[in-house]
């Protein structure tokens, strides 16, 4: 278990205002990065790399995001403490830990299994305390919809309409979609029960979403 020095607070503070400074202007979503020790996700080797605006290798092909990335797809989500939130790609467990800060209810599923078992023993050690689960997250969680809010980690290569159903009235969907180099941020809103609204944003690059609603469905 790692500690969480003057140095290391100090560091997160200076991300911070790197952010504040790139446009993300939510200061919930501003004060839950600066509340997660990054570090933590790190070996310590690595930790001047921590709290640099960079994405990291994790092992298993995957990412830990970066910042910037976390935090404007956080502050897209517009969350409420009393959101029920799911997270597509558990991963490092970064973005689930950044989520916590402004919502308990946090449901997060994982595809891969090394992965998903660290994440959960990350989660432990530190005291947090989302709903963790591994399998097809391009499928969502049926069984725990509906969701107020809905967050994708990776790329995928259409939204996928489980996700979209499994929304709530006025909830949102927020997800990379693209080709395998390059994905354009979407914001879907449900207005009701049939009705949807999609906004575009920037362009990012993600892991790909693996699942029956990703890219293994293009094999």
């Amino acid at each position: 278990m790692q500690t969480d020095s003057y140095r290391h607070k100090g560091m997160r503070r200076t991300l911070v205002k790197q952010l504040r400074d790139k446009g993300i202007y939510d200061e919930s979503v501003l004060a839950a990065i600066e509340a997660v020790p990054r570090h933590f996700f790190f070996e310590k080797a690595f930790l001047e790399q921590a709290y640099q605006d960079k994405a990291f290798p994790i092992g298993e092909g995957q990412t830990i995001s970066q910042p910037y990335t976390v935090a404007f797809q956080t502050e897209l989500l517009e969350l409420k403490s009393t959101d029920k939130v799911l997270e597509i790609g558990t991963g490092s467990g970064y973005q689930c830990s950044v989520l916590l800060q402004i919502t308990p209810n946090v449901y997060t599923i994982e595809y891969n299994r090394p992965l998903y078992e660290k994440a959960v023993k990350f989660f432990k050690t530190y005291g947090l305390h989302p709903k963790t689960f591994c399998g097809d997250g391009s499928e969502g969680l049926p069984q725990h919809a509906p969701f107020n809010k809905i967050i994708v980690t990776a790329g995928a290569p259409a939204v996928p309409k489980s996700l979209v159903r499994q929304l709530a009235v006025g909830g949102i969907l927020v997800i990379p979609v693209g080709n395998e180099q390059s994905q354009k941020m979407l914001r879907i809103t449900r207005v009701n029960e049939n009705e949807f609204t999609k906004e575009e944003f920037s362009d990012f690059k993600f892991v790909p979403l693996l699942g029956k609603s990703g890219w293994e469905a293009e094999l």
